[in-house]
């Protein structure tokens, strides 16, 4: 006999960092898994320490971290999991990711200008990341700046059944808040059996999130009008969608985006738009003053959950969005 058998058994651990471990714990329960103990904290100049409290050798490793705000922070904590996770002689590292970090930065629109989406991907794979994970990329290219597998989530069937659930569906139109949004409204469109319309906009080239003009492109009037996006920042540009829509004659607006980075004026925004509801899921965690009633967010927790089942048992990612698009 040549060589040692072992049992062979595969073992899933599941690890959190500090930016949203709320999420981490649905995801828990709904895995049947208890996250592994982890210690880490910060030194007095802002480094961090991270250790893990228990064997994770051989283990397949999932390491769920989402880039919420103080952004760099989280990204710096997640690459130093990663580290410790590697140089523990775990046998594979899963990253996950809801929210990507820099995803907005995916190419050059000027000279001179990084591609931080690409460099954040350059990262993780150094710091030892065997496969990534992550929900509703800002552009389905990213998936290339890794170099190793990549399963793209995609949050439009949650969303889209709960927005379908309590509209009279024959009211609805799906609007795209701009020309790059298109081609997910469209599948929103397919998905709910409602008509399209987009709204052009004009944006100061030297003022970030600032746009210029909004034109609606469609018939709306007296429609109940679906505003889809990947993500809302500050608000500015979605709001003044909305009120582009009213003065068209919609008879009511609803927001639905997978990611509330939701920074700065974003909770005024919100709290004084005429849009009636806003609809996002917890990649990122909602802040507390965003707490109220025309806020409403859904947990994306079960599909997480079901991505990793199916990388652990060697399945496929794929068949959980088979017929949503």
């Amino acid at each position: 006999m040549t060589g040692i058998k072992t049992s062979g058994e595969k073992n899933l651990m599941l690890f959190s960092g500090r930016a949203h471990p709320e999420l981490a714990r649905e995801v828990a329960e709904q895995l049947g898994v208890d996250l592994v103990p982890t210690k880490a904290l910060d030194f007095a100049n802002g480094e961090i320490y991270v250790r893990y409290e228990e064997s994770v050798r051989g283990a397949d490793a999932f390491v769920l971290q989402s880039h919420t705000a103080p952004i760099n922070q989280w990204i710096m904590e997640q690459l130093i999991m990663i580290d410790a996770l590697k140089r523990a002689s775990v046998k594979s590292i899963t990253v996950i990711m809801p929210f990507y970090g820099y995803a907005r930065q995916d190419k050059k629109h000027l000279g001179r200008e990084p591609i931080s989406a690409r460099l954040v991907a350059d990262l993780l794979k150094q710091a030892g990341a065997h496969r990534l994970m992550s929900v509703d990329l800002h552009t389905a290219q990213i998936q290339g700046f890794f170099d190793g597998p990549v399963d793209h989530l995609f949050a439009l069937p949650l969303l889209a059944d709960y927005v379908g659930g309590k509209v009279d569906r024959d009211r609805l139109t799906i609007v795209s808040p701009d020309a790059g949004r298109v081609r997910v409204a469209d599948q929103w469109s397919d998905r709910l059996g409602a008509p399209l319309a987009i709204i052009h906009k004009r944006r100061d080239p030297n003022v970030a999130n600032k746009v210029l003009s909004a034109d609606v492109v469609g018939d709306v009037r007296g429609r109940v009008c679906v505003l889809v996006d990947d993500m809302i920042d500050t608000g500015g540009t979605i709001c003044a969608a909305a009120d582009a829509l009213f003065e068209q004659g919609a008879a009511d607006v609803i927001v639905a985006a997978t990611h509330g980075v939701l920074s700065g004026p974003a909770a005024d925004r919100l709290k004084n738009s005429r849009a009636s509801e806003f609809v996002f899921t917890n990649t990122l965690p909602t802040p507390g003053e965003l707490q109220m009633d025309k806020v409403t967010t859904l947990s994306i927790a079960p599909l997480i959950a079901r991505a990793i089942r199916e990388v652990f048992d060697d399945g496929s990612v794929t068949s959980l969005f088979e017929g949503a698009h």
